[in-house]
């Protein structure tokens, strides 16, 4: 069971979309940011199955542990939930059948779509863009230094929020991983104990599936 079973039905759900591997405090900051500017009563975390956009530029953690970090990390965290969606469905991860899914689980409820200003620039690449514009409203992630404007996104319901500048990245953090190098106030600190517990990103390291 969820820790959002039981509540009331939510009635604007927001979609925040990613590899995850792994989530970090930039990514939290960008959702909790989204969720207070738009009214948002829930969003989903969404763990992407098979990343298509990053699937040839390099190794992925499997899915299963991308999903079992987040829901660490946001484990209590009041209006987030950790969604294995696209895990269950299969295949490669495209946002727009994430988006009918979600419809067809909320048929009442609204549907926002939280993407940083970097991914909406490249929204027009994306499998079916043009019927996803139909489908939600966009919450466009602003950072100091890196904005998009709403003439560039014609033809998207577009809210803007903006968010610190947190200068983060996954990439990164492997890095640090690999190199013993810090690790707080970057991640969660269930995030930074599910690392060091399971071995993830250190090298040669096999990762045990935990039940």
């Amino acid at each position: 069971m969820s820790a959002n079973e039981g509540h009331a039905t939510p009635k604007r759900i927001g979609i925040f979309g990613g590899t995850f591997d792994p989530v970090h405090v930039g990514h939290l900051v960008a959702v909790v940011n989204a969720m207070h500017g738009a009214s948002l009563d829930r969003v989903l975390m969404v763990v992407a199955n098979v990343p298509w956009q990053k699937e040839r530029t390099r190794a992925i953690s499997p899915a299963w542990v991308r999903f079992a970090l987040l829901k660490a990390s946001i484990d209590g965290v009041e209006g987030l939930e950790a969604s294995d969606i696209e895990i269950r469905r299969g295949g490669k991860s495209y946002t727009i059948d994430t988006v009918r899914e979600t419809k067809a689980r909320y048929p009442e409820a609204e549907v926002f779509l939280i993407v940083g200003a970097d991914a909406a620039r490249g929204l027009a690449s994306w499998e079916r863009s043009e019927r996803l514009s139909e489908l939600v409203t966009l919450i466009v992630v602003n950072r100091p230094g890196t904005s998009v404007t709403s003439e560039e996104l014609a033809g998207w319901r577009t809210l803007f929020v903006e968010v610190p500048a947190i200068d983060i990245s996954s990439t990164d953090i492997r890095a640090r991983v690999r190199e013993h190098r810090p690790l707080d106030f970057l991640l969660t600190r269930e995030t930074i104990d599910f690392i060091h517990r399971s071995g993830l990103y250190s090298e040669g390291a096999e990762i045990a599936r935990e039940q």
